[in-house]
């Protein structure tokens, strides 16, 4: 019996107890799908948490303020001004290996409107750096430039879902809009990017709700509440020699003594938060890895049982084959091969329904996922090495049948 034949003969035994063979392949089904699932929601997860870290940029560091209640801020002003731009002059003036430090202000917003139109967004004052610090890519127009920073021009750059709120579907490229009581140039439309959550703890806004004005004009137009500090970040940008997690401690402690002890600000380490994301996403791995393989090794036992099953059904069978000249390797070869084909096709069925639980996950639940050839083959190979398995003993066991005791089975 050639493997052809073989395979044939599985399949139409397989079409003669279809109920039988179905409720066997769910194993299979629900492993391989569970693992395609898995994997693919998590390669949404490592993509998502990749573009975020970009975001903040890998090699950076990020000073930030502390979101604090009022009666802490009283008490921590007479010991600290909070994040300045002499923090910023420090760090580039007693850290070594920083390249620059580009302060952030954020701006009180009340109304944002245009003509016949209104939004709400975040609303920061940058430098002209932050474009290329913070990932930050022009659709439309420009970003700002050193000279709107230097001439305190009344510009911004704003996201794409704030144009389309306040301008529609037209260009808003060169279009008015209105912060609080101060009149803006639209010179720029930001293009989308990953955002609008929280990554290990770290707050990370979407560029599609903000709008960003020239650092000196926001200092300029907009009043702050004394209490707060004068900046609400720093961008630390190194130079590649260094490491930003060691140098993330020496600007702690630089700070620490600027504000006297005051902790009224802290540090994020992007490449800190990547490392902790791996180690995050590892574990989910191995824990939902090891979830699916349960499944995998029930269907491995369910294809078993019932292949021994077969087995005693056919005894008969096999003594008339056994009879007319068939081999022990033949009556082997038929039974895995039945059990092969019982793991590759709820193999494949596992593929299709793994893919569509992705694909619904990311429609409805709003998660990412990537279904990458590696998990689909994986799985599936998987599925396959535990059918075969599986099928071993039952094979054995019917080929090592005395052809006259089958014969005479009952």
């Amino acid at each position: 019996m050639n493997a052809t034949e073989a395979l044939f003969g599985a399949l139409g035994n397989l079409a003669a107890h279809k109920l039988r063979s179905s409720l066997t392949m769910l194993g299979m089904i629900f492993g391989v799908g569970a693992v395609i699932a898995m994997l693919s929601i998590g390669a949404g997860a490592e993509q998502q948490s990749m573009a975020m870290i970009e975001r903040m940029g890998v090699n950076n560091v990020l000073l930030r303020s502390k979101d604090l209640k009022d009666d802490e801020l009283q008490e921590l002003r007479k010991k600290s001004l909070g994040v300045s731009e002499r923090d910023a002059q420090g760090i580039l003036d007693g850290v070594p290996g920083v390249e620059v430090a580009v302060p952030r202000v954020e701006v009180d917003v009340y109304k944002i409107i245009a003509p016949g139109a209104k939004t709400d967004a975040e609303v920061f004052g940058v430098s002209y750096r932050q474009s290329a610090l913070g990932r930050l890519n022009v659709r439309d127009g420009r970003f700002i430039d050193r000279m709107d920073e230097r001439g305190h021009a009344q510009v911004a750059v704003i996201g794409p879902r704030v144009a389309r709120d306040l301008f529609g579907y037209t260009s808003a490229v060169g279009q008015r809009m209105k912060i609080n009581d101060v009149w803006f140039d639209v010179i720029g439309v930001l293009a989308a990017s990953e955002g609008g959550n929280s990554f290990q703890g770290v707050s990370i806004g979407s560029t599609a709700d903000e709008v960003y004005l020239p650092f000196t004009t926001a200092q300029r137009k907009f009043d702050r509440d004394p209490l707060q500090s004068p900046l609400d970040e720093i961008v630390v940008r190194l130079d590649g020699t260094v490491s930003p997690q060691a140098t993330a401690v020496s600007i702690h402690n630089l700070v620490d003594r600027l504000h006297a002890g005051a902790e009224d600000f802290e540090l994020v380490v992007p490449e800190a938060l990547l490392v902790q994301s791996r180690r995050t996403q590892r574990l989910f791995n191995i824990v939902m890895g090891c979830i699916a393989g349960i499944s995998l090794l029930v269907g491995g036992i369910g294809i078993m049982n019932i292949m021994l099953a077969t087995v005693l059904e056919r005894t008969r069978e096999i003594g008339v084959r056994r009879a007319v000249g068939a081999r022990r390797a033949d009556i082997r070869t038929q039974f895995i091969t039945e059990s092969f084909a019982i793991s590759l096709l709820g193999g494949v069925i596992g593929v299709v329904m793994g893919i569509a639980i992705a694909k619904t996950v990311a429609a409805y639940a709003g998660w990412p996922t990537v279904v990458t050839a590696v998990s689909i083959l994986l799985s599936t190979g998987v599925s396959v090495a535990v059918g075969l398995v599986s099928g071993i003993y039952p094979a054995v066991r019917a080929a090592e049948l005395d052809p006259i005791e089958a014969l005479r089975y009952e």
